[in-house]
C-alpha cells in the first residue's frame, strides 16, 4: 500500500509529489493524459502572461530569456523537474472509482483507500494508498450551453489556433480571461470577431494588461460586442442571439463557447466529497486541503470547483507542498 496516490500530474500534482519525495512517502502519480495536460492542450503559440518565477515548483528555477515563458518552454521545464527529482509517475492512467479500502467502520475513519483506473488500452489496475490527493483540475468539463448546434464541428469549447479563421466570422462566446484574449487574438490574426456576453460589461477578473486592450478593440469596432445577449441556437455559418426578447443572427464560420470550465463534479460526489451545489466548491479545509472524507485531500484548481479565476498555477503550486506537510505529519504519528 503506499502512502500516497497523487491524481493529475499538473503543477499542482508534481509539486504535491516532489514534497512527497523530499518526505520520504512512498507516492505514486496517476495521469490520464499526458504530463501537465491541460498546459499540453494550449494553444501552441500561446505565452504565459506571467513571469517564468511563478510558474516553479519544487524550487527548481525556470530558465527563458523572456519575461514570459511560451507554452513550449513551459512543457520543457516541467519535463524537466520531472527528470531532475526522478518522480514515479504512470500516465495515460483514467481513475475511474476511488474508495475506502476495506470495510466497516474502520474504512470510513481513514483506514486507507482503493483506486481502480483504467489505460489508453482499456487493461484495468487497481490500486491502494493511505491517503489521496486529488490534483485534477477544472479543464476537463466545460460549461455547456445546451443550445441547438453545440456540437457541430465548427463549434469548440476550448480556444485553438487562430490561422483557419483568417479573414472568416468567427464569434466568440464569454467575456471573461479566455474570451477576450481569444477575441485579440483572432483579430491580431484577420478574422472578424464578435464578442457575445450575457452580462452588461466584461469580467471584473480579466488580467489587468489584457483589459484595455480589449476595451479599446471594442471602442474603435475592431471588434464587435454583444452584450446583455444570449445564444439561442447554433446553425452552420450562423449564430442566433437573443436581446431584450429580440432575435438577430450573426455570421459564424467558427465558434468558440469559452464560457469556463468545472471540475470533474460526478467524480468528487462519487467520491462521498460534498459539493456545494450553489458555488461547484468541494467541501475541504482550506489550511489542510483535506475534504469531508478522512485522508482525502484537493490541490489546485480543483479546490475552486471552477474556473472562476480564483486558482490558477501561479498559487495552486503551493498547495502540494502543504497538503504533504500534512500527510507527512499525519502518517509519522500514525506510526509512533
Amino acid at each position: 500500500m503506499h502512502d500516497l496516490i497523487v491524481v493529475g500530474a499538473g503543477p499542482a500534482g508534481l509539486a504535491a509529489a516532489i514534497a512527497a519525495k523530499k518526505q520520504g512517502l512512498d507516492y505514486r502519480v496517476l495521469e490520464k493524459g499526458v504530463l501537465v495536460n491541460a498546459l499540453f492542450n494550449f494553444p501552441a503559440q500561446m505565452v504565459f502572461f506571467t513571469t517564468p518565477e511563478l510558474l516553479e515548483i519544487g524550487g527548481f528555477p525556470f530558465p527563458t530569456p523572456r519575461d514570459k515563458p511560451t507554452r513550449d518552454e513551459a512543457l520543457r521545464y516541467y519535463r524537466k523537474v520531472v527528470d531532475a527529482c526522478d518522480l514515479t509517475i504512470d500516465l495515460g492512467q483514467t481513475v475511474t472509482s476511488l474508495q475506502p479500502y476495506g470495510s466497516g467502520p474502520a474504512a470510513k475513519s481513514g483506514g486507507g483507500f482503493e483506486l481502480a483506473s483504467r489505460d489508453e488500452h482499456g487493461v484495468a489496475r487497481n490500486w491502494r494508498a493511505r491517503t489521496v490527493v486529488l490534483a485534477t483540475g477544472c479543464y476537463d468539463h466545460p460549461n455547456l450551453l445546451d443550445v441547438p448546434g453545440e456540437d457541430l464541428p465548427h463549434v469548440c469549447h476550448y480556444y485553438t489556433e487562430p490561422h483557419e479563421f483568417y479573414r472568416k466570422n468567427v464569434v466568440v462566446v464569454g467575456g471573461k480571461n479566455s474570451a477576450a484574449e481569444a477575441a485579440l487574438d483572432l483579430y491580431r490574426t484577420g478574422a472578424r470577431v464578435t464578442l457575445v456576453h450575457r452580462q452588461a460589461e466584461l469580467g471584473r477578473t480579466i488580467k489587468y494588461w489584457v483589459r484595455p486592450d480589449i476595451e479599446n478593440r471594442i471602442k474603435e469596432g475592431s471588434i464587435s460586442a454583444r452584450f446583455e445577449t444570449t445564444v439561442i441556437e447554433i446553425r452552420p455559418h450562423e449564430l442566433v442571439v437573443e436581446r431584450d426578447g429580440v432575435r438577430d443572427t450573426l455570421d459564424a464560420d467558427g465558434v468558440f463557447l469559452l464560457t469556463g470550465y468545472l471540475a470533474d463534479l460526478d467524480f468528487l460526489r462519487q467520491c462521498e466529497i460534498d459539493v456545494d451545489p450553489d458555488t461547484n466548491i468541494p467541501r475541504h479545509n482550506p489550511e489542510t486541503f483535506e475534504t469531508n472524507v478522512s485522508g482525502l485531500y484537493l490541490a489546485g484548481a480543483v479546490v475552486a470547483g471552477a474556473n472562476r479565476g480564483e486558482v490558477f498555477i501561479e498559487n495552486g503550486r503551493f498547495h502540494g507542498q502543504a497538503v504533504v506537510a500534512v500527510i507527512a505529519k499525519r502518517l509519522a504519528a500514525a506510526t509512533s
